[in-house]
C-alpha cells in the first residue's frame, strides 16, 4: 500500500464536495483524474469509497469513517512538512531551557508563550535547578538558555542579557525568634538556622549564605515549606511574597539592623558561547535585547 498526500487531499475535497467535478474545479484538476485518483485509492486500499451508481458520488460508510482520520492526517502531514522546512533553515529540533528555581514563581512562561507562538513544532524543554546546578547545565549543553540570577563572577565561556531586576529578601517564620525581634543583629542573623536553596553538588557553596548553621535544599518550594514551619530563616524573591498571600501570612521580612534587608539581584537570559544556537534559542536572545532597548 502506498498513500500519497496528494490522493488523500482529492479524497477529503470530494468529500466536502460531494461531487468529483466540483473537486476537481476546487483542485484545478479535470474530472477524469479526479475520478482516476478516487479508484487508485479504492483499489490501494482494498475498499469501496464512493457509491456511482447515482448522479453523482454518495460517500460510503467506510468513506465517512476514514474522512476525520484523513483531515487529521493532512494536517500533521503539513506540520511536518513546516518543521523539516524549518530545520533546514536552522531551527533546532529542540530547546531545553532552564530555570533557577528561586524564580520559577516569575513570568518566565511569557518567553515560552513567544516561542510556541514563533515555532509552533518546536519542541521545549524546561526544567528547574538552583543557581550553580543551571549554570553547569549550560556549560555541560544540557540546556541551550538559562534564565537566572546574576553572578558574582562572570565565567568568560558565558553570555547575558538582563531582563528585569528582582529584590530578595530575609524572612522567617512568624513564630521564629528572629520575628520576634523589632531588628536582627548580623550576629543575631549567623547564629540562627539558615535554610539555603542551594546546588545538589555539597563542594559547591551557596550563594547568598550568612549563617555558619544552615539547612540545604535543591528548590524554593522546600526551602518555602521548612521556613513556614520555623526550622530556620532563608532568603526568597520579594515578588513570591507578593504574588503569594498565604506566604505573606505566615512570613514575616526581617528588619536588618547591621545592613540593608533587601537584596536586588538582575535576572538575566544567559547561554554558553561554546554552544552552537538555533533559530528558536536566536529568537527568543534577540527579543530579550529589543526589550531592554525599549525600555532604556
Amino acid at each position: 500500500m502506498n498513500i500519497h498526500q496528494e490522493q488523500l487531499l482529492v479524497f477529503k475535497t470530494v468529500m466536502e464536495t460531494k461531487s468529483f467535478s466540483a473537486a476537481a474545479r476546487a483542485l484545478g484538476k479535470v474530472p477524469s483524474a479526479v475520478s482516476m485518483s478516487i479508484a487508485n485509492l479504492e483499489i490501494d486500499l482494498n475498499l469501496q469509497l464512493f457509491d456511482r451508481r447515482g448522479r453523482e458520488p454518495v460517500a460510503t460508510d467506510q468513506a465517512k469513517a476514514l474522512y476525520e482520520k484523513t483531515q487529521q492526517l493532512l494536517v500533521e502531514i503539513n506540520q511536518w512538512y513546516q518543521y523539516a522546512n524549518s530545520l533546514s533553515t536552522g531551527l533546532e529540533s529542540e530547546l531545553n531551557i532552564v530555570v533557577v528555581t528561586e524564580l520559577m514563581h516569575t513570568r518566565w512562561t511569557d518567553y515560552i508563550v513567544l516561542l510556541e507562538q514563533e515555532f509552533p513544532q518546536l519542541q521545549v524543554n524546561v526544567f528547574s535547578a538552583p543557581q550553580e546546578d543551571a549554570h553547569q547545565l549550560l556549560f555541560d549543553g544540557h540546556a541551550q538558555l538559562a534564565f537566572m540570577f546574576e553572578r558574582e563572577q562572570l565565567e568568560a565561556r558565558e553570555q547575558f542579557v538582563e531582563l528585569k531586576k528582582e529584590v530578595l529578601v530575609s524572612v522567617a517564620a512568624k513564630h521564629h525568634p528572629l520575628s520576634q525581634l523589632k531588628t536582627v543583629s548580623y550576629e543575631e542573623l549567623v547564629k540562627n538556622r539558615q535554610i539555603v536553596v542551594a546546588s545538589r553538588n555539597r563542594d559547591i557553596k551557596p550563594e547568598l549564605l550568612f549563617s555558619k548553621i544552615y539547612w540545604r535544599t535543591d528548590n524554593h518550594h522546600s526551602a518555602c515549606s521548612m521556613i513556614k514551619r520555623g526550622l530556620g530563616w532563608g532568603v526568597l524573591p520579594l515578588e513570591m511574597l507578593s504574588e503569594q498571600p498565604e506566604l505573606k501570612r505566615n512570613l514575616k521580612v526581617l528588619q536588618l539592623s547591621d545592613f540593608t534587608p533587601k537584596f536586588e539581584y538582575y535576572v538575566d537570559l544567559v547561554w554558553s558561547k561554546e554552544t552552537t544556537l538555533g533559530q528558536a534559542a536566536h529568537f527568543l536572545i534577540d527579543h530579550a535585547r529589543n526589550k531592554r532597548k525599549n525600555t532604556e
